[in-house]
């Protein structure tokens, strides 16, 4: 005698395969989301020229491509990858298969640790952005969220000892060119003769120092992050090497190879790199996010959600 399974039983074993095919993708996407961070590690191993002692430089050109272009000036005929392009390559790839790997499975009921930290995150950027730019704006938090990931993870990069895009300025001036076209945009939906207009107000005589305060926007905002990001990355570096030349004058009688030892190294970069590149990365990151809406809202003539 056979009997019809119930609809629990049912419930039960179409829930089975999914459950076991949220798993596979969850742990897939955890393995890709350190996968680019790895092979920045690598890529940082095998290509670094060896140098002696500390240095400080820019970011370091991994290749150059050769345009098939002849007749182009000379300084677009090349294009050279540099390290800062790679590594903004992939804390995008990160930052992908990181949104993935916190959205797989989604349910309304018994939420995971990841489901709960994504709609804190959610929650958290809607409520930043309705408090700052008003409810007018609420296609925005996409987009800040986006800078916010984008900017802090970038500078993050460093506390593995790559270098940071975000001390690149044109990584950081590229992002200040795009905040710029949206201002511009939302500054000519009351249409362009209002836009030129307003390079007269108050008086027509100001037209020249308004035209220069209009494209100083996206400078001072590119060469802020760029400026605190790079100065504590170089200030860091002088720290260390400070305490290494330290570490001789005071341990270098010791014998043997106790004095060679860098005591006065061991700790106190650590503690340098979580202000210089955790505080200090995340507080640009979030600076240059508060500009981006700051500006907007003010840019528009009237708060539109689109």
């Amino acid at each position: 005698m056979t009997t019809e399974p119930t609809k629990t039983d049912l419930c039960e074993t179409d829930e089975a395969p999914i459950g076991r095919r949220d798993r596979f993708l969850t742990r897939l996407w955890f393995v890709l989301m350190l996968l680019p961070l790895l092979c920045g590690m690598l890529l940082k191993l095998f290509l670094t020229p060896p140098s002696e002692g500390i240095t400080v430089t820019g970011a370091q050109i991994y290749f150059t491509l050769s345009l098939p272009f002849p007749n182009l000036p000379a300084p677009i005929r090349d294009l050279p990858i540099t390290e800062s392009q790679v590594n903004s390559a992939l804390v995008l790839l990160f930052l992908f298969f990181f949104c993935l790997f916190l959205t797989q499975g989604l349910r309304t009921r018994g939420k995971s640790a990841r489901q709960v930290l994504a709609e804190f995150i959610v929650e958290k950027v809607e409520g930043f952005v309705s408090g700052t730019m008003g409810d007018g704006y609420s296609g925005f938090p996409p987009f800040v969220c986006a800078i916010l990931m984008l900017s802090a993870f970038s500078s993050l990069l460093a506390l593995l000892g790559l270098y940071a895009p975000t001390s690149d300025i044109n990584v950081v001036g590229g992002w200040a060119i795009l905040v710029f076209i949206m201002i511009t945009r939302y500054k000519m939906k009351a249409g362009f003769g209002s836009y030129l207009k307003g390079f007269l107000e108050p008086i027509p005589v100001l037209a020249p120092f308004n035209v220069l305060s209009e494209f100083s926007t996206p400078i001072s905002m590119a060469f802020r992050h760029y400026g605190n990001v790079m100065s504590g990355g170089v200030i860091a570096t002088l720290v260390y090497a400070a305490l290494a030349a330290l570490s001789t004058a005071v341990f270098g009688w010791l014998p043997g190879f106790l004095g060679d030892i860098p005591f006065f190294q061991i700790g106190l970069p650590a503690v340098l790199s979580v202000y210089f590149d955790l505080f200090s990365g995340c507080l640009q990151a979030f600076i240059f996010a508060m500009l981006t809406m700051l500006y907007i809202s003010l840019a528009a003539p009237e708060k539109e959600s689109s």
